[in-house]
């Protein structure tokens, strides 16, 4: 494809194909898996709408794993056997980078696979960042945030207004081009099949009508802890509140298709016995998916800027998620539950290190969000846990710089990997 734009994991992928035998590249819907993967591919089957593929799976399956390599298996959850054949086809050969499984969600519940571990690495894909879609120019490397560089890099120019357009639109690659209007009748569409067709098709007692207030209800808790139990009010409305067994068969079906992502809870060593939060803080795996489910634009956004604030939020978080992915890096929340004190992310990288983050969508702000992150880091063990690598306000402004308190104040318009 000549029209394809690289992505961050572009590079994470040649990475696990040099390492690894296969690797199974998932993510939700649309989110640009197979464009991906068909970059550096000889052979490639659709087994969600190949018949003949599929048909030779069962009778013939060496036939397609003769195809010249690497070879793509799209939708691979289509065709669930494939996996273990897969695996197998690694452990007959010494070779490297040999076939690639793309999927939009888990099998269903009664597939049964056995583990891919040390033949089939694992690749996640979110939808585009700012960085990837040409909206921040990346000059200012989260990366060498963390080794303590300065955030020296000019934003792109963004306002506010056309900032929230993106939340809005949102990374998904056919939408590269559209403008709000185009993209919200695309996002409309996506949900609806997630709720007529993705949810039910994975299991049994999935009610779309159900669904769609879930949706609703997510969207209004953006950035928020999750409480299963006001979400299943919400979800039953008039008739109460509906089981809670039922809602978590609601979230597991969400997550599997990938379309959510919670931020678990931070719990380091303290310095005094304060009691931090447990529950994880709900985002979605895109901005524009809390918007569409609650059928709000950019005009909307800006007549309540404190919600706006919180979308915001969610699409930092997911260019975090992408930006630290190659370095290994989680996100956590961290809350003081006696003061109520918190702030957005800790990003947590495997040797231990640590930064702290909040995100503000007005740089007026950063004052604020830099003495927060300054009283959390007062507050952890760093004898235990260490000093923190990095402390980042991320910003919808236009200014790059540290603060002489050490502080970093970054544009999400000029942060990249």
């Amino acid at each position: 494809m000549t029209d394809y734009r690289p992505r961050v994991v572009d590079a994470e992928l040649g990475l696990c194909m040099a390492a690894m035998g296969a690797v199974f590249i998932d993510g939700p819907k649309a989110v640009g898996k197979t464009r991906t993967a068909v970059q550096v591919a000889r052979s490639v089957f659709r087994m969600d709408v190949d018949e003949a593929a599929r048909a030779a799976l069962e009778v013939a399956p060496e036939q397609l794993f003769s195809s010249p390599t690497p070879i793509v298996f799209d939708e691979w959850q289509e065709a669930p056997r494939l996996w273990n054949l897969v695996r197998r086809a690694v452990d007959d050969h010494t070779e490297k980078g040999l076939y690639l499984l793309t999927g939009s969600s888990r099998p269903r519940d009664e597939v049964r696979v056995h583990s891919g571990a040390g033949r089939i690495a694992r690749l996640r894909m979110r939808p585009m960042t700012l960085f990837e879609t040409g909206h921040s120019t990346g000059e200012v490397s989260l990366q060498r945030l963390l080794e303590g560089g300065d955030p020296e890099g000019a934003s792109s120019g963004l306002t506010i207004v056309e900032l929230l357009e993106r939340l809005v639109i949102g990374g998904w690659p056919d939408l590269l081009n559209a403008g709000e209007r185009e993209a919200v009748l695309w996002l409309s569409d996506y949900l609806r099949t997630v709720v007529e067709v993705d949810v039910p098709g994975l299991g049994p007692r999935r009610n779309p009508g159900n669904i769609t207030r879930l949706l609703s209800s997510l969207g209004r808790s953006v950035a928020a802890p999750l409480n299963l139990s006001s979400l299943a009010q919400d979800v039953g409305g008039a008739d109460g509140p509906i089981a809670q067994e039922t809602m978590k068969n609601y979230m597991d079906a969400l997550e599997r298709l990938m379309l959510i992502e919670p931020i678990p809870a931070w719990r380091p060593h303290m310095r005094s016995r304060t009691r931090l939060r447990a529950s994880a803080v709900h985002h979605f795996v895109d901005p524009s998916l809390g918007t569409a489910a609650l059928g709000v634009g950019t005009h909307q956004l800006l007549q309540d800027l404190n919600a706006a604030g919180l979308h915001f939020e969610s699409l930092v978080m997911r260019d975090l998620r992408v930006y630290g992915q190659p370095l290994g890096a989680t996100l956590a929340s961290w809350r003081d539950t006696q003061t109520g004190h918190e702030i957005d992310a800790v990003l947590e990288l495997p040797d231990g290190r640590w930064a702290g983050i909040e995100v503000k969508l007005g740089e007026s702000a950063a004052d604020a969000a830099a003495d927060s992150l300054l009283r959390m880091a007062s507050k952890i063990d760093q004898d235990r846990h260490g000093a923190p690598a990095a402390l980042i306000v991320v910003t919808g402004g236009r200014f790059s710089y540290r603060r002489p308190d050490g502080v970093c104040v970054v544009p999400i318009t000029a942060l990249g990997p």
